[in-house]
């Protein structure tokens, strides 16, 4: 008997924690203000609704109609001697490989929270707080120990249950992520200074558009809006193999890219208010919440409390990921293989901490293996393997598989889709499907792969 989930508003979080993570808080507000302020977001928006949404739908679609996991879906709905089950193995591949660095990062979250919690970055200068991130990385027995914890937490609650477990734990960290998000963001709005840093993020700013040119402005925001809901790998196409005919799957996808693209957005109302009010100026990357931030909350009344609160957030919005794509892993091993899901959750709990070590010693022991520019890291391998190529490729199989009548087909693909209540896949939108959407992906993956240049 398929497991089920208990309930739509589960359903929901669950795809929206998956889709939810660290490049939410960084990533997005970060390129908001490189490229233009709110022009860039409606640009966005346009692609995330134009490309995101429908490949999340077929994602949606394909786990529901298959009631497998993404390892094995196809082989529930591909023409008889076809080969578009290969693609399940990479699926399943993207999941862990994914998994060998977000554990880690997951951990690095919750080992600042106590950091700050504790007070151990408080009255550092710029210097000492850079300084406190560099010695967190070069600590491997430290690092170690805190991604275990995130493995156990994965391994843990998805053992217990599809519904008792994942779903239960994910609704009330989730429902706690986006109290916090909005808490955090009140308080920098009303900080004096805060103006000028929704200034810079909210106004359209021709300059930025100019400087950076209308072209990367549409190639970046088509670019957040398609690895923003992290499509490719089966990740959304697991859960709707926990879902119901009840509700109809375009709508479902929707309200999942508005949760998203809230907590996206929310998180540069938390970032920019607060550092120009103490005037720090954003960086991109890591440094912006492991360097900048602690140092705005170094200067910020009740800073200790604000900070340890955004790093509850933080991890949070790591873990949610962790422990979706761990769910995703499990469900595949248990229809490769047959075992129970307690076998199978110490089993994949015990490969995954061993698989994401390299990623820990990457910082320090390991640290002589460059594997771009100067300065990168195992991390920023195994990131680019995922982010660069299986995303974008995955991607696009899933779109020809649902749109070609070599694949499932698109009638196939409407039926599922359209059954139940809520917003339908509708005819006009087939051409846009079936040939826009594999020429932009197309274009996503071979700029990823062209243009990429690490730092």
């Amino acid at each position: 008997m398929r497991d089920r989930l208990g309930s739509r508003l589960g359903f929901i979080l669950l795809s929206a924690g998956c889709a939810i993570g660290i490049g939410n808080v960084w990533k997005f507000p970060w390129m908001v203000g490189q490229y233009g302020g709110a022009i860039f977001v409606l640009i966005y928006l346009f692609f995330l609704i134009v490309l995101g949404v429908p490949v999340m739908t077929m994602e949606f679609a394909m786990g529901r109609a298959a009631q497998k996991s993404p390892v094995m879906l196809y082989q529930q709905l591909e023409p008889k001697g076809s080969k578009w089950h290969i693609h399940g193995i990479f699926a399943l591949i993207g999941n862990v490989v994914l998994m060998m660095f977000y554990t880690n990062v997951a951990g690095w979250m919750f080992q600042y929270f106590f950091k700050t919690a504790s007070g151990e970055l408080s009255g550092l200068d710029s210097a000492g707080v850079e300084g406190a991130f560099g010695n967190m990385l070069a600590d491997p027995l430290w690092q170690t120990v805190f991604m275990a914890v995130m493995v156990i937490i994965g391994a843990l609650v998805c053992m217990i249950g599809v519904k008792k477990g994942l779903e239960r734990v994910t609704k009330y960290m989730m429902l706690a992520l986006l109290a916090l998000i909005v808490v955090l963001a009140v308080n920098s709005i009303f900080l004096d200074g805060a103006e000028e840093g929704l200034k810079f993020y909210l106004v359209p700013s021709v300059e930025n558009i100019e400087s950076a040119g209308i072209g990367n402005v549409i190639v970046a925001a088509m670019n957040q809006a398609f690895f923003t809901l992290s499509l490719g790998i089966g990740a959304m196409a697991i859960f709707g193999s926990y879902l119901g005919k009840e509700r109809a799957l375009l709508g479902e996808a929707v309200n999942v890219a508005v949760l998203d693209t809230f907590v996206a957005f929310t998180s540069g109302l938390i970032i920019f208010p607060a550092c120009f009010a103490y005037g720090v100026q954003p960086d991109a990357g890591p440094s912006l919440i492991f360097i900048t931030l602690p140092n705005v909350f170094n200067n910020m009344p009740g800073g200790r409390i604000w900070g340890s609160l955004f790093f509850v957030f933080m991890t949070f919005a790591a873990l949610s990921t962790v422990l979706a794509v761990f769910e995703n892993i499990i469900a595949c091993v248990m229809d490769l293989t047959g075992w129970g899901r307690k076998k199978t959750s110490l089993i994949v709990g015990a490969g995954i901490f061993v698989l994401s070590l390299p990623c820990v010693f990457g910082y320090n022991l390991w640290s002589g293996f460059v594997p771009f520019a100067e300065g990168s890291a195992i991390l920023d391998l195994e990131d680019f393997i995922v982010s660069n190529i299986l995303l974008p490729a995955g991607s696009l199989i899933f779109v020809l598989f649902c749109v070609t009548r070599y694949g499932w087909g698109w009638d196939n693909f409407v039926k599922e889709a359209n059954e139940g209540k809520g917003l339908k896949v509708a005819k006009w939108m087939r051409p846009i499907v079936t040939f826009v959407i594999p020429v932009i992906i197309l274009a996503i993956l071979v700029f990823g792969l062209i243009n990429f240049n690490y730092g």
